[in-house]
Order: structure tokens, then sequence, then C-alpha cells
């Protein structure tokens, strides 16, 4: 029996079948979501990016349980196991628990004190147990008893049966089931510190004697105590009270009472403790660890996108400054397009002399590359090295900004940063990296793997493949929703494109190489191994901004270029007039060019495209500006009141840097006024915030801030 797949997601996801379908086999033809989401709206039913991705996701996830139900069936047909009444189970499961229930029973196993037991014959004597009968059961036992299978008494015979009894209780599917939702629903968590491991241990001391319930359990808290657990500091327990689960049991299975049903009760207890609650425990521990990992992902992804989408300075002659004490502070010059065109080092905070020196070098920098801002990371020495470059007064139109630098070291480290600058130093290319990251965020930031970005929780922790899957689609969904110029994108922007990947990316960036800028978005074509499928899902994705046609610098599809030249026509202009003209795109009739191949969706998207081609979804770049009267944790005073930049948002708060050097933790119970489940309902990463001081631990470098306005007032 073939289950109906889109019957089912659609179910899940509540929307139509006929939606599913189609996604299904968008994605089956190997169209991405960005394209699907984007280019497909009409055979969708303009389905989002979040619901194509659940769909893809979800049929990957049951085709995987079809591949396991293959394999089962294969199985019990081969060992001639598998009934038409079997069959018919395994076939409707729709979950991999449900299906690995159905077969446990069947499933070749180790010698088990069961299998030991029916070897020596006694599955009679557990079968007899089992109906509970008034009957005489050691004159029963009496009759399995033999030297040979070693079986010399009654208690030896009964045992036997009883761990047979047990085994048949482990793997009945209903129990399974039913103790599932108890150690769900009903499990305790419980950690305790290893003997002689508390001083190792310091960082876990909240867990040296922690319980809770499992479904409170937040997921920061469960990846803590299994780190702690990893690192043997620590053990872990999630189950339920013994009791309740003896009840359901014993609800089960003892229906009598006599001297058989306590034979039954002696053999569902070994099997509860012996078999189930191992059994439950891992599966409830994988269980909560998948959760955890989802929860987690997910926050890491919304502050990458947060990051990826931040506002682009946009293209000015930068001077760009790696800070430093002892080493100095690694300058370069970039051009508009972030060209490299001068490096050098100065030592502002070192000598009178070096400092002078400093002073002439960066004036004479600006005056000669003509310099309109100033970028400063934001590491050791960044509020010293940002003073220094304000006390030079080098006029109202020259500004200097601060920028996050984590992750430009981990990018001057890379082989992408020794392809882009092979005859450069690393901190050259670091300081290379925090101008460029200033310009444009996004075209920058994909140059560095995102769990080096610094802005996840425990991402060590998670599952990599879904922590990768998870990173990968936010980094695709941003860099397709800004779009991507073809003559100036890295082979790394291009990368992410819809349809491209690393070696169609690498092909481009060659063929611009040695036949010069694209004039168009159709010589894509000519690019080696580029083919139809390639180009009919990056195009739209793609900018050409010299192109002769004004719609390459749009994301209007080449497929749709001839409506919006149908348009012109029909409204006797040509197209660059209409893309300019708002009166007219006002005349355009969409309802007009509706067909069986484009409907509404994309003719809407079309029109709104014309009003504003090209534009970018990013806000404007704002200037920042920390307290001047603070620059280290020791000039902070409780109850200060600073502007800030949340660096990262967790499930228990947001981390602020208020330029200190050390960020700054607003717990969720400090996030606002009322109660927060979801920090990130409230801020998100690179969001401008007030906060107040309301401790301050130096020795363990720890800030802890609010931005509840109420705690304002009382501390004012």
């Amino acid at each position: 029996m073939q289950l109906d797949y889109t019957k089912i997601i659609a179910n899940e996801l509540n929307i139509k079948q006929s939606q599913t379908t189609a996604t299904i086999a968008l994605l089956d033809d190997d169209a991405t979501v960005p394209f699907i989401s984007r280019y497909r709206k009409e055979v969708t039913g303009s389905l989002d990016e979040i619901q194509v991705m659940a769909i893809r996701d979800r049929i990957i996830q049951l085709r995987e349980l079809d591949k396991r139900r293959e394999a089962i069936l294969k199985s019990l047909e081969e060992r001639e196991l598998l009934t038409d009444e079997l069959k018919e189970q395994i076939d409707n499961a729709l979950t991999m628990t449900e299906l690995e229930d159905i077969y446990l029973p069947y499933k070749p196993k180790r010698r088990t004190r069961a299998t030991i037991a029916k070897e020596k014959g006694l599955e009679p004597l557990a079968d007899f147990l089992f109906e509970q009968p008034d009957d005489d059961i050691y004159k029963e036992a009496e009759k399995y008893l033999s030297e040979e299978k070693e079986v010399l008494t009654t208690d030896d015979a009964l045992a036997g049966a009883r761990d047979i009894i047990a085994e048949w209780v482990s793997e009945d599917t209903f129990i399974r089931s039913e103790l599932r939702n108890l150690f769900a629903q009903q499990g305790i968590l419980t950690s305790k510190v290893i003997t002689g491991k508390e001083t190792e241990g310091e960082k876990y001391k909240d867990y040296f004697d922690w319980s809770e319930p499992i479904i409170k359990t937040a997921p920061h808290r469960l990846h803590a105590i299994r780190r702690g657990e990893a690192e043997s500091i620590l053990t872990m327990h999630i189950t339920p009270p013994e009791e309740d689960a003896i009840e359901i049991l014993e609800t089960e299975y003892v229906v009598q009472s006599n001297q058989a049903s306590e034979q039954v009760r002696t053999a569902i207890h070994d099997s509860y403790k012996r078999l189930l609650t191992p059994s439950m425990e891992t599966e409830i521990r994988t269980e909560t660890k998948k959760s955890a990992d989802t929860e987690a992902i997910r926050v890491f992804a919304d502050n990458l996108r947060e990051l990826l989408m931040s506002a682009p300075l946009g293209q000015k002659n930068m001077i760009a400054i790696d800070p430093g004490f002892r080493t100095g502070c690694k300058v370069v010059c970039l051009d508009k397009q972030g060209k490299l065109i001068h490096n050098t080092t100065i030592y502002p905070t070192g000598s009178e002399k070096q400092l002078n020196d400093a002073a002439e070098t960066i004036k004479s920098l600006v005056k000669k590359y003509k310099t309109e801002i100033i970028a400063v990371g934001n590491g050791t020495a960044g509020r010293e090295t940002v003073q220094f470059v304000k006390d030079l007064q080098l006029g109202k139109n020259i500004t200097v900004e601060m920028v996050n630098e984590s992750g430009a070291s981990i990018y001057s480290a890379s082989q992408v940063a020794r392809e882009e600058f092979p005859e450069y130093d690393l901190t050259v290319r670091g300081s290379v990296s925090i101008g460029r990251r200033l310009m444009d965020p996004l075209a920058e930031l994909v140059k560095i793997d995102p769990k080096s970005i610094g802005v996840g929780q425990y991402q060590h922790d998670v599952d990599q493949t879904s922590l990768k899957q998870g990173l990968d689609d936010t980094v695709i969904s941003c860099v397709n929703s800004v779009g991507v110029e073809l003559n100036t994108a890295s082979k790394q922007l291009l990368t992410y494109v819809s349809g491209l990947g690393p070696q169609l990316a690498q092909n481009i960036i060659e063929h611009r190489n040695e036949n010069g800028p694209f004039n168009s978005r159709k010589e894509l074509q000519k690019v080696k191994r580029l083919g139809p499928k390639a180009f009919e899902q990056a195009a739209g994705f793609l900018h050409v901004a010299d192109s002769k046609n004004p719609l390459d610098k749009s994301a209007v599809h080449p497929e749709s270029y001839h409506i919006v030249d149908q348009m012109a026509k029909d409204l006797h202009c040509e197209l660059i007039e209409l893309m300019q003209n708002e009166e007219l795109q006002k005349k355009i009739k969409v309802s007009t060019y509706v067909s069986d191949k484009v409907g509404l969706p994309t003719l809407q998207d079309i029109v709104a495209e014309l009003a504003k081609p090209g534009r970018d979804p990013r806000e404007q770049y704002e200037t920042f500006t920390f307290d001047e009267s603070v620059s280290k944790m020791e000039d902070l005073q409780v109850g200060m009141q600073l502007p800030g930049i949340v660096t990262n948002v967790t499930n228990f708060g947001a981390f602020v840097d208020v330029g200190v050097h050390h960020d700054g933790l607003v717990h969720i119970s400090e996030l606002a006024d009322k109660f927060v489940k979801d920090p990130t309902t409230v801020v998100k990463v690179h969001q401008k915030v007030k906060v107040t001081v309301t401790n301050i631990d130096i020795p363990r470098k720890r800030i802890a801030l609010s931005m509840r306005a109420k705690r304002d007032e009382k501390l004012t």
C-alpha cells in the first residue's frame, strides 16, 4: 500500500493538497526554494519560503520512512515472518517510532534472558502464566524440569517464564506508546555532579543537584547539562514517577489475583526496570535533544538572518582599521568597490612620536584617497582607536564607525582569503574584511562559516547536519532576497544564488575574467556548463547594472520580459519610460495579462518591481555611537543608562555590546516589563537598544543589564 503523502503533508501544514503536490513536483525537478517561492506562485498557490521548506523537509523524512519500511518488509519476508495483518500495520505506520515499535518483536536480536528461556522450552509456561488461571503454578512448572536444559527447580522454570513475559511486555506497541507519553509528559530531568568533579566542573555548579519536569526544561539548560555529562562532570537521567509507570503496566496485564498473576506482576516490574526504562529513557533523551536542537538552530538562524540583512553602508571610499595595542593598528584603504589600494600600520597608543606619526598617516591617507568614512573593528583597543581618530577632527563629512569584527580572524586565515589576497598577511586581510563588512555585510559574511560568526548558542552541541541545513537555508534565503550583482559578486556570494553552487559560481568568475563584464543576463547562457535549468533557476536573482535592457537590473525574471514589453507597447511608451513613470505604471490593467501560464501573483510582483527595480529589502544604514564616557568595565556603574547593540539572542536573553569589550547580558526576565517567552520577539541581532546597568562583576567579567522601563524609573 502506497500512502498518499501529499494529503498527509497538506493536513499537517493546513494547506491544499494541490499545493503540496505541485511543490513536491517542482522540488523533484530540482527547483530551488527561492525560485519556487518567488517565481512559481501560480503553481504553488503563493506558498512562501517557510512553507516550501517545510514541504521539502517533510517529504524527505517520509521517503526515508519508506526506505526503512521496505527494508523491514524485505527482512520479514526473507525470514518467512510476514503476514497480511503485519504487512498492513507496517504499511500504515506514519512515523519511524511507530514503525520500529511494530518491528521490535520480530527484529533479529542477540541472545537475551528471554531467548535463553525459550531455548529451554519455557515459552508454554510463560503462556500459561500470562493467562493467569487459578491452577497451581508450581505443579505446572514441574512439567518443564530438565537437567539437560538446566531447569533444575520450579523456581528456575518460573524465573525463565517471567523473563519471557518481561520481554513480551517490553515489546508491546501499546505499552511502549503509553510509557513514551508518560516519560514525555511526567518525566523528571535530574542531574548530579560526579563525586570529586566539583572543582573541575565549577561552570556547571547550577546543575550539581538539579531537578525539574522535562516538559519545562529550557533548551539551553538541556544542552548545558548534556555537555556537562559529555565532559564527565554530571550524570543525567529523565524518568517519570515509577509508581505511575507501574500502574499503567499492572492495569493492562494483571487481571486476576492468584499465584499466576503475582508472577506476571513480578515480571512486569522487572520489565519496567530492566528493559523499558533504559529504552524509554534513551528515546526521551533523543527526542528532547532533537527538540532542543531545533529551537537552538531556529534562534541561531534568526540571529544569522538579522546579521546578514543588516543595513549596508554602500559604496564609499573607506579607511578600515583593525585595532591593537602591542602590534599596532593595521590600516587599509579601500575604494568604493571594496578594492584594496593601500595598507600600513600605525601605533596610536604608543609613544608620543608614534602617536604623532599615526595622526599624520591617517590625515594624509584621508586626503590622498578622498576617504568618506573610517571603520574601526570593535576588538582590543577598538574604543581607544575610535577616540584617537575622532580627536583628529578630520571634518564633518568624515564619520567614524565601529564594526563588529566577530569572525574576521576566521576569514583572514581561510583559503578564501588566501585566494583573494595571496600576497598579503592575516592582518591586512582582517582589516579589509572589517571595512567590507560595513559596506555590505551580506557580501562579506557569506565568506565565513556561519558557525564562526558568533550569533548562536551551543552550536557545537546540536546535530551538525541539521545545523548546516538550517544555516545554509538562511544564507540562501538572504542572498536571493537581496539579489546579486553579476559583475562584482564574489565566488562565495554567487555560490548561494539559486541554481548555481560552487562549480557554476567558479565558472562565472572565470568567464568574467576571460571575457570581461556581462552585458546582459542572456550572456549567462554562454558560461561553461550553465544550462537552461540553471539559467531558469538563477537568472531572476542576478542583476546586471550596466545592461542595455533595464529589466536586467530588476527582479523580473527573463521568462516574463515579453509581458513587460507588451505592457509598454499597450501604453504606447518605451520600456525605460514605463519603468521611470509612476503615472504610466498606474495605468497598467494587470488582469489583461492573465494567461494559463501567468496569473495575478506574478503580474502583481512584476508591477511592484517596475516601481522600484532591483530594490534592496534591507534598511537604510544609520550611524551608531557608544557612550563616550565608558570604554572599559571599570567605567560602568549600576544605574547607568547606555546605548548598545544586540550581538546575540539566546533562549535565556540577549547579549548587548555597550562598548567595554565585554558584552552584557539582558536576562529574559529583564527584556520587557511584561513576561517574555521568546526573546526573539523583543530584540534582534544588530538592533540598537537602550539598557540599564544592574550589576557588574569585574573578576568574572560579567555585566547584567536591563531593558525594563519600570526598572529604569526605579533606579532613577
